[in-house]
């Protein structure tokens, strides 16, 4: 059985892929606002909001459970409009040896398709698969789109 895994899946939101994207890209620290039943606070520990090597610190709440992660903003592909984020501490590094997150808004039309997709390295076989992380992922970007559409 092996230890590594990708999950990836997309959602049609209607909010602008460029807004969608600018949320990931240079203002996650927004989303204690879009969401604050599921992100409590997210802080800068290194670098500038927007940059390549930042350092991000994530406290969310998944299932009434407190976690924390901390993420490199690893790459930020403006002319894709993606952003790959690499946890290097916190909770998910308990049960997964590494963990990518690749947040990509696609033009389509006047809505915008959100592909996420997670690579990541169980510790061992007893470990699951990550689907709540996921499916929480994903739900972020549908509460981002509710929030851009309204505002």
């Amino acid at each position: 059985m092996s230890l590594v895994g990708k999950l990836s899946a997309e959602i049609l939101i209607v909010a602008p892929h460029h807004e969608h994207h600018g949320v990931w890209s240079g203002r996650p620290h927004h989303f204690s606002n879009v969401s604050p039943g599921k992100i409590k606070k997210v802080h800068l520990h290194e670098g500038d909001w927007g940059s390549v090597g930042s350092v991000i610190e994530w406290h969310y709440v998944i299932d009434g459970k407190d976690h924390v992660a901390k993420e490199v903003m690893e790459s930020i592909d403006e002319e894709n409009k993606a952003v790959t984020f690499k946890v290097i501490d916190g909770d998910l590094l308990k049960e997964y040896k590494s963990f990518k997150a690749i947040v990509q808004s696609i033009p389509k039309g006047e809505a915008t398709w959100v592909r996420w997709t997670c690579e990541y390295e169980k510790l061992n076989k007893d470990i699951p698969h990550p689907f709540k992380v996921f499916e929480f992922a994903i739900h972020l970007s549908e509460e981002l789109d509710d929030h851009l559409v309204q505002a």
